[in-house]
């Protein structure tokens, strides 16, 4: 009979065989978990399961995962994005990489506003990657810029990936929400600077907009049109954000806000049809029942896991590092940056941090700050190959010439940039604690 520490240890490798050789990533989780907790204590070990489940699905939290899905398919639907996109591209296209600015500023309010990375990737690909080459940009810079941009949506509120944090880590949602503003401006503000000083030293990169184009339309009618398809989504973003961050809402709350504010934005744009409605709720059914069964396959692993012991090796494993709390959170950063090139941020969620977790809390880390630092490690996992899906997004829209090696040189400059954001973030906490602490939470 095998040690239940051995049985643990098999446990993690067969998860990842089966990863590898192409098992959907919940099956995988529960058959693991199944076999090896069977292997070592039998069947008794999963009486607990249903008390576990029950607990899952009827936690009030979920509620807000399909009303901010909704939220973002519906506004992508809307076509909004094409209108206000077309707009910041002429007012930012007059300065070198001015084009690329206002895509990484697209994103930012995306993200606020759907949070949805593979629609904004997609939207951006097809709407700006044709043009931005016709108009001189290098591909993989284009590249590059559109696959980061379209990742912000994962660390700017409303995050999904916020919602899951919360709950793994027992932590308020809306904590999270304002913690993670201070963190994803600063990552949009580094892409922003990044590029400027990319297009000042080498010009011949990202060119300005043509003086033609730009002078076919009028500043004061791009600044009217501006406004037109600026203030809904706004509007939106402060309805939802304003109403978690002040208090007023709870996230569950806010995001059928969000969600009803989302269908009059779309009627306010002429755009509401009865097929608009049914492949939104098709859609967002889609994506919440996969995020519910990655959910509920990592109550049977983690019930596996610790049943084995899994949690005391983990802590052997921490106390044999060397330098203490830093270490510990940076050996945390690295095991989630390389599981980010090869399974997605859902898994990551659900493995690496509920097992490092109880030994980081003991530590004396403030969970607050490390959830703002496993969040935006986890943005690298849309960027990094073989598996970073913002790529497969980007290529499945690019236009012919665009190559697939193209992508990946133009994201390792954004991965080296969100390892800088990370790196801020750890060295100043105060930028994720900040605006928690201002507005007493």
């Amino acid at each position: 009979m095998l040690e239940p520490t051995t049985l643990a240890l098999l446990l993690l490798a067969g998860f990842f065989v089966l990863l590898i050789i192409g098992i959907p990533v919940a099956i995988s989780l529960a058959v693991s978990g199944f076999v090896f907790g069977w292997l070592g204590f039998g069947m008794s070990l999963f009486n607990l399961l249903p008390a576990r489940f029950f607990g899952v699905v009827g936690g009030y939290q979920w509620m807000a995962i399909p009303l901010f899905v909704f939220m973002g398919v519906m506004l992508e639907k809307s076509r909004l994005a094409d209108d206000l996109l077309d707009v910041m591209g002429h007012l930012a296209g007059r300065v070198r990489g001015g084009m690329a600015v206002g895509i990484v500023l697209f994103g930012v309010l995306m993200g606020a506003t759907t949070g949805i990375v593979g629609a904004t990737i997609i939207t951006l690909g097809l709407l700006t990657l044709p043009t931005l080459i016709r108009r001189g940009y290098n591909k993989a810079i284009a590249c590059g810029t559109i696959c980061a941009s379209g990742t912000l949506g994962q660390i700017i509120p409303p995050s999904l990936i916020l919602i899951l944090l919360g709950d793994i880590m027992q932590l308020s949602v809306g904590t999270l929400f304002a913690a993670a503003v201070g963190p994803g401006l600063l990552l949009a503000g580094i892409y922003i600077v990044f590029l400027l000083l990319l297009g000042w030293l080498k010009p011949g990169l990202m060119p300005p907009l043509p003086q033609a184009e730009r002078d076919a339309v009028s500043r004061q009618e791009l600044w009217t049109r501006f406004v037109k398809v600026l203030v809904p989504p706004v509007m939106l973003v402060v309805a939802v954000l304003g109403s978690i961050v002040g208090g007023v809402a709870a996230p569950t709350e806010a995001a059928s806000m969000g969600a009803v504010g989302s269908v009059l934005v779309t009627a306010l744009g002429g755009r509401l049809r009865w097929s608009v409605l049914r492949d939104t709720a098709i859609e967002t059914s889609k994506i919440t029942a996969g995020m519910m069964l990655i959910l509920m396959a990592a109550q049977v692993f983690a019930l596996a896991f610790r049943g084995l012991q899994g949690e005391e090796l983990i802590a052997h494993l921490f106390d044999r590092l060397p330098g203490g709390t830093g270490t510990a959170i940076w050996f945390l950063m690295a095991v989630i940056f390389v599981l980010g090139f090869f399974v997605e941020w859902i898994e990551i969620s659900y493995i690496a941090v509920p097992l490092f977790l109880p030994i980081l809390l003991n530590m004396g880390v403030d969970p607050i700050w490390l959830a703002m630092l496993i969040t935006v490690n986890l943005q690298s996992s849309f960027l990094t190959p073989p598996f970073g899906w913002a790529l497969f997004y980007l290529k499945g829209v690019a236009p012919p010439g665009v190559t697939i090696a193209d992508i990946y040189k133009g994201v390792v400059p954004f991965i080296g940039l969100q390892a800088l954001a990370l790196t801020l973030v750890y060295c100043f906490p105060q930028i994720a604690l900040w605006l928690p602490k201002a507005i007493g939470w």
